[in-house]
Protein backbone atom coordinates (compact mmCIF):
# COMPACT_ATOMS: atom_id res chain seq x y z
CA UNK A 1 0.00 0.00 0.00
CA UNK A 2 1.44 3.68 -0.85
CA UNK A 3 1.94 5.91 1.53
CA UNK A 4 -1.44 7.96 0.36
CA UNK A 5 -3.23 5.12 0.40
CA UNK A 6 -2.52 4.59 4.29
CA UNK A 7 -2.96 8.41 5.09
CA UNK A 8 -6.57 8.11 3.18
CA UNK A 9 -7.12 4.73 5.01
CA UNK A 10 -6.18 6.72 8.71
CA UNK A 11 -8.44 9.45 7.49
CA UNK A 12 -11.74 7.35 7.04
CA UNK A 13 -10.93 5.37 10.32
CA UNK A 14 -9.85 7.57 12.65
CA UNK A 15 -11.97 8.62 15.73
CA UNK A 16 -10.61 12.27 16.92
CA UNK A 17 -10.92 13.69 20.11
CA UNK A 18 -12.44 16.97 19.71
CA UNK A 19 -11.52 20.13 21.63
CA UNK A 20 -11.16 23.82 22.01
CA UNK A 21 -7.80 24.96 22.61
CA UNK A 22 -6.76 22.19 25.45
CA UNK A 23 -10.00 23.28 27.71
CA UNK A 24 -10.96 20.12 29.02
CA UNK A 25 -14.19 21.68 29.93
CA UNK A 26 -15.10 21.46 25.79
CA UNK A 27 -14.22 18.34 25.33
CA UNK A 28 -16.40 15.91 22.60
CA UNK A 29 -15.67 13.17 20.67
CA UNK A 30 -16.68 12.56 17.28
CA UNK A 31 -16.11 10.40 14.52
CA UNK A 32 -14.27 11.88 10.99
CA UNK A 33 -13.39 11.65 8.58
CA UNK A 34 -12.20 15.25 8.27
CA UNK A 35 -10.63 15.34 4.51
CA UNK A 36 -9.81 17.14 1.41
CA UNK A 37 -13.16 18.14 0.60
CA UNK A 38 -14.24 19.06 4.63
CA UNK A 39 -15.59 22.79 5.03
CA UNK A 40 -14.89 24.77 7.66
CA UNK A 41 -18.60 24.85 8.84
CA UNK A 42 -17.90 20.89 8.83
CA UNK A 43 -15.07 20.85 10.99
CA UNK A 44 -16.74 23.09 13.69
CA UNK A 45 -20.03 21.77 14.05
CA UNK A 46 -21.17 21.83 17.35
CA UNK A 47 -18.09 23.47 18.37
CA UNK A 48 -18.83 26.62 20.69
CA UNK A 49 -16.22 29.37 20.83
CA UNK A 50 -17.72 32.04 22.61
CA UNK A 51 -15.05 33.63 25.32
CA UNK A 52 -11.98 32.52 22.81
CA UNK A 53 -10.02 35.47 20.97
CA UNK A 54 -8.45 34.38 18.25
CA UNK A 55 -5.80 36.30 15.90
CA UNK A 56 -5.82 35.61 12.07
CA UNK A 57 -3.94 37.74 10.02
CA UNK A 58 -4.48 38.48 6.10
CA UNK A 59 -8.50 38.79 6.60
CA UNK A 60 -8.69 41.63 3.09
CA UNK A 61 -9.42 38.16 1.19
CA UNK A 62 -9.74 34.64 0.31
CA UNK A 63 -8.83 32.26 3.34
CA UNK A 64 -8.34 35.09 5.91
CA UNK A 65 -11.70 36.04 5.17
CA UNK A 66 -13.23 32.22 5.79
CA UNK A 67 -11.47 31.60 8.09
CA UNK A 68 -12.36 35.02 10.29
CA UNK A 69 -15.92 34.85 9.33
CA UNK A 70 -15.84 30.82 10.63
CA UNK A 71 -14.48 31.31 13.76
CA UNK A 72 -17.14 34.18 14.46
CA UNK A 73 -20.23 32.43 12.98
CA UNK A 74 -19.34 29.90 16.24
CA UNK A 75 -18.81 32.66 18.44
CA UNK A 76 -14.85 33.66 18.46
CA UNK A 77 -13.85 37.03 19.21
CA UNK A 78 -12.36 37.51 15.90
CA UNK A 79 -9.12 40.14 15.53
CA UNK A 80 -8.37 40.42 11.74
CA UNK A 81 -4.88 41.39 10.76
CA UNK A 82 -4.73 43.76 7.34
CA UNK A 83 -2.47 45.93 5.17
CA UNK A 84 -5.66 47.88 3.77
CA UNK A 85 -8.11 48.33 6.48
CA UNK A 86 -10.55 49.75 3.70
CA UNK A 87 -10.37 46.57 1.41
CA UNK A 88 -10.95 44.39 5.03
CA UNK A 89 -13.31 46.26 6.02
CA UNK A 90 -15.33 45.92 3.05
CA UNK A 91 -14.34 42.18 2.40
CA UNK A 92 -15.62 41.31 5.71
CA UNK A 93 -19.01 42.33 5.87
CA UNK A 94 -20.01 38.77 5.95
CA UNK A 95 -17.73 38.12 9.18
CA UNK A 96 -19.83 40.80 10.89
CA UNK A 97 -23.28 39.56 9.34
CA UNK A 98 -22.86 35.79 10.46
CA UNK A 99 -20.79 36.01 14.26
CA UNK A 100 -22.68 34.82 16.64
CA UNK A 101 -23.87 35.20 19.68
CA UNK A 102 -20.35 36.34 21.75
CA UNK A 103 -18.92 36.62 18.40
CA UNK A 104 -17.38 39.51 16.68
CA UNK A 105 -14.48 40.91 14.67
CA UNK A 106 -12.10 43.55 15.17
CA UNK A 107 -9.37 45.05 12.71
CA UNK A 108 -6.06 45.93 12.74
CA UNK A 109 -3.72 47.32 10.78
CA UNK A 110 -0.86 45.01 9.86
CA UNK A 111 1.92 45.35 6.95
CA UNK A 112 4.30 42.17 7.06
CA UNK A 113 6.50 43.64 4.80
CA UNK A 114 7.41 46.25 7.27
CA UNK A 115 9.10 45.75 10.57
CA UNK A 116 7.69 49.10 11.79
CA UNK A 117 4.19 48.23 10.85
CA UNK A 118 4.46 44.55 12.33
CA UNK A 119 6.43 46.06 15.80
CA UNK A 120 3.15 48.79 15.52
CA UNK A 121 0.94 46.29 15.86
CA UNK A 122 2.30 43.76 18.18
CA UNK A 123 3.05 46.81 20.38
CA UNK A 124 -0.93 47.97 20.41
CA UNK A 125 -1.74 44.23 20.85
CA UNK A 126 0.04 44.09 24.06
CA UNK A 127 -0.78 47.31 25.32
CA UNK A 128 -4.26 46.05 24.86
CA UNK A 129 -3.50 42.83 27.12
CA UNK A 130 -6.18 40.87 26.08
CA UNK A 131 -4.90 37.23 25.67
CA UNK A 132 -5.49 35.01 22.73
CA UNK A 133 -6.53 31.32 22.62
CA UNK A 134 -5.23 30.77 18.40
CA UNK A 135 -2.91 33.14 16.36
CA UNK A 136 -3.13 32.21 12.83
CA UNK A 137 -0.64 33.51 10.83
CA UNK A 138 -2.30 33.21 7.64
CA UNK A 139 -1.17 36.36 5.16
CA UNK A 140 1.53 35.76 2.17
CA UNK A 141 2.31 36.01 -0.90
CA UNK A 142 3.38 33.87 -3.41
CA UNK A 143 5.52 33.59 -6.56
CA UNK A 144 5.96 37.22 -6.93
CA UNK A 145 8.65 38.91 -8.96
CA UNK A 146 11.69 39.64 -7.09
CA UNK A 147 11.46 42.86 -4.95
CA UNK A 148 12.23 44.26 -1.23
CA UNK A 149 10.51 44.24 1.59
CA UNK A 150 10.46 48.04 3.38
CA UNK A 151 13.49 46.59 5.55
CA UNK A 152 15.77 45.08 2.30
CA UNK A 153 14.39 41.47 2.73
CA UNK A 154 13.72 39.12 -0.28
CA UNK A 155 9.60 39.90 -0.38
CA UNK A 156 8.44 36.65 0.07
CA UNK A 157 10.85 35.37 2.78
CA UNK A 158 10.02 38.66 4.02
CA UNK A 159 7.14 38.81 4.34
CA UNK A 160 5.94 35.18 4.71
CA UNK A 161 8.39 34.48 7.27
CA UNK A 162 10.17 37.20 8.54
CA UNK A 163 7.50 39.29 9.61
CA UNK A 164 5.11 36.83 11.40
CA UNK A 165 8.11 35.85 13.25
CA UNK A 166 8.41 39.24 14.88
CA UNK A 167 4.53 40.12 15.28
CA UNK A 168 4.61 36.04 16.72
CA UNK A 169 7.17 36.39 19.18
CA UNK A 170 6.46 39.70 20.37
CA UNK A 171 3.07 39.10 21.27
CA UNK A 172 4.11 35.78 22.49
CA UNK A 173 3.08 36.97 26.25
CA UNK A 174 -0.36 37.22 25.30
CA UNK A 175 -0.07 33.26 24.02
CA UNK A 176 -1.95 31.55 27.44
CA UNK A 177 -1.78 28.07 28.28
CA UNK A 178 -4.23 26.13 26.00
CA UNK A 179 -3.12 28.19 23.20
CA UNK A 180 -2.04 27.68 19.85
CA UNK A 181 0.16 29.02 16.80
CA UNK A 182 -1.17 28.02 13.34
CA UNK A 183 1.09 29.26 10.34
CA UNK A 184 -0.02 28.76 7.06
CA UNK A 185 2.11 26.68 4.71
CA UNK A 186 2.00 24.69 1.54
CA UNK A 187 2.85 22.09 -0.30
CA UNK A 188 5.30 24.74 -1.58
CA UNK A 189 7.63 23.89 0.66
CA UNK A 190 9.17 20.83 -1.30
CA UNK A 191 9.91 23.44 -4.05
CA UNK A 192 12.99 24.40 -1.44
CA UNK A 193 14.76 24.16 1.53
CA UNK A 194 15.55 27.74 3.35
CA UNK A 195 18.98 28.28 2.02
CA UNK A 196 20.39 30.61 5.46
CA UNK A 197 23.92 31.50 3.80
CA UNK A 198 22.18 33.43 1.23
CA UNK A 199 17.97 34.28 2.22
CA UNK A 200 17.97 37.27 -0.11
CA UNK A 201 19.10 35.76 -3.31
CA UNK A 202 22.02 38.25 -3.17
CA UNK A 203 24.19 35.09 -4.73
CA UNK A 204 21.94 32.94 -5.75
CA UNK A 205 19.29 33.19 -8.93
CA UNK A 206 16.04 34.41 -8.43
CA UNK A 207 13.19 31.95 -9.16
CA UNK A 208 9.99 32.41 -8.03
CA UNK A 209 8.93 29.64 -6.84
CA UNK A 210 12.04 28.57 -5.38
CA UNK A 211 11.90 31.63 -3.54
CA UNK A 212 7.87 30.61 -2.25
CA UNK A 213 9.26 27.34 -1.19
CA UNK A 214 11.96 28.76 0.83
CA UNK A 215 9.53 31.16 2.52
CA UNK A 216 6.99 28.13 2.80
CA UNK A 217 9.60 25.62 4.35
CA UNK A 218 10.39 28.83 6.84
CA UNK A 219 6.74 28.59 8.05
CA UNK A 220 6.83 25.12 9.32
CA UNK A 221 10.40 24.92 10.70
CA UNK A 222 9.20 28.19 12.36
CA UNK A 223 6.16 26.50 14.15
CA UNK A 224 8.67 23.68 15.14
CA UNK A 225 10.79 25.81 17.25
CA UNK A 226 7.96 28.12 18.64
CA UNK A 227 6.45 24.65 19.43
CA UNK A 228 9.42 23.44 21.19
CA UNK A 229 10.05 26.66 23.09
CA UNK A 230 6.83 26.94 24.83
CA UNK A 231 4.83 23.81 24.71
CA UNK A 232 6.47 23.64 28.32
CA UNK A 233 3.98 26.19 29.26
CA UNK A 234 0.96 24.57 27.21
CA UNK A 235 1.26 26.11 24.39
CA UNK A 236 1.65 24.79 21.02
CA UNK A 237 2.38 25.46 17.41
CA UNK A 238 1.57 23.95 14.48
CA UNK A 239 1.81 24.36 10.31
CA UNK A 240 -0.78 23.57 8.08
CA UNK A 241 -1.09 23.19 3.74
CA UNK A 242 -4.51 24.76 3.05
CA UNK A 243 -4.52 23.15 -0.58
CA UNK A 244 -4.91 24.39 -3.66
CA UNK A 245 -7.40 27.02 -3.70
CA UNK A 246 -8.34 30.25 -6.12
CA UNK A 247 -7.58 33.50 -4.18
CA UNK A 248 -5.66 36.56 -4.66
CA UNK A 249 -2.90 34.39 -3.51
CA UNK A 250 -2.30 33.90 -6.98
CA UNK A 251 -1.87 37.29 -8.77
CA UNK A 252 1.08 36.49 -10.25
CA UNK A 253 0.46 33.18 -11.69
CA UNK A 254 -0.77 33.38 -15.13
CA UNK A 255 -3.13 30.69 -16.79
CA UNK A 256 -0.81 29.08 -18.71
CA UNK A 257 1.46 28.87 -15.43
CA UNK A 258 -1.22 27.30 -13.84
CA UNK A 259 -2.30 24.50 -16.29
CA UNK A 260 1.48 23.60 -16.51
CA UNK A 261 1.82 23.20 -12.68
CA UNK A 262 -1.58 21.09 -13.01
CA UNK A 263 -0.01 18.96 -15.51
CA UNK A 264 3.38 18.41 -13.95
CA UNK A 265 1.13 17.78 -10.81
CA UNK A 266 -0.95 14.97 -12.52
CA UNK A 267 2.28 13.43 -14.69
CA UNK A 268 4.56 13.10 -11.51
CA UNK A 269 1.58 11.49 -8.95
CA UNK A 270 2.05 8.17 -8.08
CA UNK A 271 0.30 5.57 -9.92
CA UNK A 272 -3.95 5.43 -9.19
CA UNK A 273 -3.72 9.12 -7.00
CA UNK A 274 -6.64 11.21 -7.80
CA UNK A 275 -6.05 13.79 -10.42
CA UNK A 276 -5.18 17.62 -8.72
CA UNK A 277 -8.61 19.37 -8.24
CA UNK A 278 -9.35 22.83 -7.10
CA UNK A 279 -10.29 23.09 -3.81
CA UNK A 280 -13.20 25.68 -2.64
CA UNK A 281 -12.52 28.69 -0.08
CA UNK A 282 -14.17 27.13 2.75
CA UNK A 283 -12.38 23.89 1.75
CA UNK A 284 -8.81 25.66 2.16
CA UNK A 285 -9.82 27.12 5.25
CA UNK A 286 -10.98 24.15 7.00
CA UNK A 287 -7.83 22.12 7.93
CA UNK A 288 -6.38 26.21 10.13
CA UNK A 289 -9.17 25.92 11.95
CA UNK A 290 -9.55 22.20 12.92
CA UNK A 291 -5.31 22.55 13.71
CA UNK A 292 -6.18 25.67 15.52
CA UNK A 293 -9.63 24.82 17.40
CA UNK A 294 -10.16 20.94 16.75
CA UNK A 295 -7.70 18.79 16.42
CA UNK A 296 -5.96 17.26 19.78
CA UNK A 297 -2.64 19.93 20.65
CA UNK A 298 -0.42 16.88 21.26
CA UNK A 299 -1.36 15.64 17.54
CA UNK A 300 -0.44 18.54 15.79
CA UNK A 301 2.14 20.31 17.99
CA UNK A 302 5.28 20.40 16.15
CA UNK A 303 4.15 18.97 13.18
CA UNK A 304 2.25 19.82 9.29
CA UNK A 305 -1.07 19.07 8.69
CA UNK A 306 -2.84 18.93 5.53
CA UNK A 307 -6.38 18.23 4.30
CA UNK A 308 -7.15 18.07 8.34
CA UNK A 309 -4.73 15.60 9.31
CA UNK A 310 -1.24 15.45 10.40
CA UNK A 311 0.97 14.85 7.01
CA UNK A 312 3.42 12.16 6.84
CA UNK A 313 7.33 12.63 6.26
CA UNK A 314 7.24 11.64 2.46
CA UNK A 315 10.48 12.26 0.26
CA UNK A 316 9.27 10.23 -2.68
CA UNK A 317 9.01 13.53 -5.28
CA UNK A 318 6.20 11.55 -7.25
CA UNK A 319 3.69 11.72 -4.39
CA UNK A 320 2.25 15.05 -3.91
CA UNK A 321 1.02 14.91 -0.31
CA UNK A 322 2.65 14.98 2.65
CA UNK A 323 5.70 17.02 3.84
CA UNK A 324 9.12 16.88 3.20
CA UNK A 325 12.05 15.59 6.34
CA UNK A 326 14.14 19.02 6.17
CA UNK A 327 10.98 20.73 7.18
CA UNK A 328 10.60 19.48 10.66
CA UNK A 329 14.40 19.03 11.06
CA UNK A 330 14.71 20.30 14.68
CA UNK A 331 17.76 21.43 14.48
CA UNK A 332 17.09 23.21 11.08
CA UNK A 333 14.61 24.68 12.91
CA UNK A 334 17.11 26.17 15.52
CA UNK A 335 19.27 27.57 13.23
CA UNK A 336 16.62 29.01 11.13
CA UNK A 337 15.44 31.01 14.55
CA UNK A 338 19.02 32.46 14.61
CA UNK A 339 19.27 33.28 11.51
CA UNK A 340 15.86 35.14 11.74
CA UNK A 341 16.82 36.97 14.45
CA UNK A 342 20.15 38.03 13.20
CA UNK A 343 18.46 39.57 10.43
CA UNK A 344 15.59 41.37 12.00
CA UNK A 345 17.73 42.73 14.51
CA UNK A 346 16.06 41.54 17.45
CA UNK A 347 16.31 38.63 19.78
CA UNK A 348 13.13 36.48 21.45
Amino acid sequence: MRPWQRAERRRRERTLTLTVGNDPEMEMTMTGPFGATSTTDEVLAGVDLRGKRILVTGVSAGLGVETARALAAHGAEVVGAARNLDKARAATEAVRAQAADGGGLELVELDLASLASVRACADALVADGRPFDVVIANAGVMACPKGQTADGFETQFGTNHLGHFVLVNRIASLFKPGSRLVNLSSSGHRFSDVDLDDPNFERTPYAEFVAYGRSKTANVLFAVEFDRRHKADGVRATAVHPGGIQTELGRYMTPEIIQRMIEEFNANQAQGAPAFTWKTIPQGAATSVWAGVVAPADEVGGRFCEDCHVAEIVDDPGLRAGVRAYALDPEHAKALWAKSEEMVGEQF
